[in-house]
């Protein structure tokens, strides 16, 4: 499909990655959940068929495997702008300027077969409208546009509350836009949700195997 997808990630870091997973985890443990989501995220878009795929990447790429993949580096500033730049970066020039599905690596239970529908979903909706797919926390998982112009409203929209979902589509719809639904993943923000998000991943996925190693570690502090 003359599609691409874009991929919207930090470095995975002690102290700096998924924070929000600590307590119970320890920064290393938290860390380590974010690489395990990084890399089966990232898997699964490598096997999703797309003309092309881009990492919008914070910090060093260290031992990430970004094979067949554009790195672009985030911009500065808050998670709004940071995602406006993305689609930007990833959109420009006559290579990059397809329509754009954003994930982030919050939801590695993504398989190549819901990924290459959710991008049928976007380049079958056409100019003029976007795709969302949303979190039951009020979140985003997914946002798709045809064009980098509409993000731009993404800097104005407040993230990671109960209600940044619902302010992204009033944005996007005050833009012109309209909006196609996605279907609703968890994501994984603190340490019941990364338990939830690895029982739905495969029994062979990094995030499935060192979430489970964290949770026996952890024992009664899970």
């Amino acid at each position: 499909m003359k599609v691409q997808l874009l991929v919207i990630t930090k470095a995975p870091v002690p102290g700096r990655s998924k924070t929000r997973l600590s307590p119970p985890c320890t920064p290393e443990q938290a860390a380590a959940i974010a690489a395990a989501a990084v890399g089966d995220t990232l898997d699964a878009v490598r096997a999703t068929p797309a003309a092309r795929r881009v990492v919008a990447l914070d910090g060093y790429r260290g031992p990430l495997d970004l094979t067949d993949c554009t790195v672009v580096p985030q911009a500065d500033g808050d998670l709004g702008t940071r995602l406006a730049a993305a689609f930007r970066d990833a959109m420009a020039g006559p290579d990059g300027d397809l329509p754009t599905l954003l994930i982030g690596m919050d939801t590695p239970q993504v398989t190549p077969e819901l990924l290459t529908g959710c991008l049928a979903r976007l380049a079958e909706g056409g100019p003029g409208t976007a795709v969302l797919g949303v979190a039951p926390d009020g979140g985003w998982w997914a946002l798709g546009l045809h064009s980098p112009g509409p993000a731009a409203v993404l800097a104005d929209v407040p993230m990671s509350r109960d209600d940044t979902a619902a302010r992204t589509r009033e944005a996007l719809v005050a833009a012109g836009l309209a909006l196609l639904d996605l279907p609703e993943l968890t994501d994984i923000d603190h340490f019941p949700d990364a338990v939830a998000v690895a029982a739905e991943c495969g029994p062979g996925t990094r995030t499935r195997r060192v979430v489970e190693e964290i949770a026996a570690a952890l024992g009664g502090a899970a």
